[in-house]
């Protein structure tokens, strides 16, 4: 063959590379997310010059940055076919009881401490009932969710609790690094972190395995009652460092704190590609779900409409992300 017909091939060749590459992005449930979000950005910029204002970017990332921090539990309790429905009480109660710490006089470790242990202790406990007494984990995650509201309320009777704290804590909620909000930077840090674990580790891999095919990923080898037990208690782990950042924010603890969050993050989660089948999802997915649900809450302000429109709007984000999940295991014959 001729030089003249090498480069004529390797010129044929280079555009079937390209739109291959091209329908193998598209089946990338991530990309399509962010395909979206970034055309429903574009679509707010046309209507108010606003949106891509740095100030108002960055304020949208502080504001779903702890819905995108606690969708990286989630994700993971969802992947292996679970469901938490109780991190928003882990949230509210974890920025309690840091809260009391700093109001009893501890010191900012001890209180910090106090406050991811209530995580701890609600992972742990989910967890041994799911695994080891065999409750659903819908109900068990609904009764610690209703058991970390009232013991919310009965602390606190209804008052806000209000502590003196450190400059330095502050910083955790409300600190910059350069332009960019601190809860921002822990976001991306723990992103990172949490989606190299379930890509390259074997805890990763056996947490998928759980929920692809739970009996066959026993039968293998892989402890799946230790898995799930594990991703219960990353979630309320998770959730609880979410409740301390936002405390940190407002420096108040309120009782109603985290009320209803455990549906937005289930929701950043499924926009983002997860199936509440179990199997299928990704740490980077739910963060993007997060941004999506975010970025059409600042275009609800901004553009001045209803704000009580934007839970109906992301109602039906979901359901259309969903549906077109569906639809395309249907026409791919459940291959993605």
């Amino acid at each position: 063959m001729s030089a003249y017909d090498n480069k004529a091939t390797q010129a044929e060749a280079t555009p079937s590379a390209f739109w291959s590459g091209v329908r193998q992005l598209r089946n990338v449930r991530e990309v399509n997310v962010l395909v979206a979000m970034l055309i429903v950005g574009a679509l707010i910029s046309l209507y108010t010059p606003y949106f891509l204002t740095t100030n108002n970017l960055m304020g949208v990332f502080r504001a779903f940055s702890l819905t995108a921090i606690m969708s990286i539990g989630m994700v993971m309790v969802i992947i292996t076919g679970g469901i938490d429905l109780s991190v928003g009480s882990a949230m509210g109660l974890a920025s309690l009881i840091t809260a009391l710490g700093f109001d009893a006089g501890y010191s900012e470790t001890v209180s910090i401490l106090a406050g991811i242990a209530v995580g701890v202790s609600f992972g742990l406990v989910n967890g041994l009932l799911i695994t080891a007494i065999g409750l659903p984990p819908f109900i068990a995650t609904l009764g610690t969710l209703s058991i970390g509201r009232g013991l919310m309320y009965m602390i606190t009777r209804g008052v806000p609790v209000t502590p003196d704290t450190p400059d330095s804590f502050a910083f955790l909620g409300q600190g910059y690094v350069g332009r960019v909000p601190v809860p921002v930077v822990i976001m991306v840090i723990l992103m990172l972190i949490f989606a190299l674990v379930m890509r390259r580790t074997r805890f990763g891999r056996h947490v998928y395995a759980t929920g692809g095919n739970e009996h066959a990923a026993r039968l293998s080898g892989v402890k799946t009652e230790r898995v799930k037990l594990a991703v219960y208690v990353l979630s309320s782990t998770i959730a609880a460092l979410a409740g301390i950042i936002g405390f940190s924010r407002y420096l108040s603890a309120e009782p109603a704190s985290g009320f209803g969050s455990e549906l937005d993050v289930i929701a950043a989660a499924a926009i983002g590609g997860a199936s509440l089948a179990g199997g299928v999802g990704s740490v980077t997915g739910a963060v993007i779900g997060a941004a999506l649900v975010g970025v059409i809450a600042n275009g609800v302000v901004l553009l001045n409409i209803n704000t009580y429109a934007q839970q109906a709007i992301t109602g039906g984000v979901i359901i259309i992300a969903v549906s077109l999940d569906v639809l395309r295991n249907k026409l791919t014959g459940g291959n993605t």
